[in-house]
């Protein structure tokens, strides 16, 4: 560390930061949640994320999941504050459909009106491939979100 190469994130854990014209680039959060696990079986996302799936959410968080099967609670690395949650499964990738179901699983944690987003998840439910929408059901579905799903579906 005498060269000044090196930057500390957290106790244990440190990044190379590399240069650009507005001076040294943070590391990216998978690099980061990667270093602090010391696995790469993870996945990075904002809940922010679920405003792409058109279901009436608009607001930014400010914060970083981490679904993961080593860590749980918040850790603050570097400048970033990263939400740690065992998940006993999670797909490699973000998904229209993961990001549906997972919504439905957290719906208790949103800032928006609770309410409005379950009419406009419901008005939606058609829109999504039904063969991928029950895989990701079937596989990342809390108890709540199969048995609402099971509702909207019969009635």
């Amino acid at each position: 560390m005498a060269t000044g190469k090196l930057k500390k994130l957290a106790h244990g854990l440190y990044h190379a930061p590399k240069q650009s014209s507005f001076g040294p680039l943070p590391p990216a959060d998978e690099q980061v949640v990667g270093g602090f696990l010391r696995d790469k079986d993870f996945l990075v996302f904002s809940p922010s994320a679920y405003n792409a799936v058109g279901l009436g959410t608009t607001q930014l968080y400010n914060r970083t999941l981490v679904y993961n099967h080593k860590r749980q609670g918040v850790f603050k690395l570097g400048n970033r504050q990263f939400d740690f949650r065992m998940k006993p499964r999670f797909p490699r990738k973000l998904t229209p459909e993961f990001l549906y179901v997972d919504l439905l699983n957290n719906l208790d944690e949103l800032a928006e009106d609770r309410n409005a987003v379950l009419r406009q998840a419901r008005s939606k439910l058609l829109s999504f491939n039904p063969t991928r929408l029950q895989r990701a059901v079937d596989s990342f579905g809390s108890v709540a979100a199969r048995k609402r799903l099971r509702e909207w579906a019969g009635g």
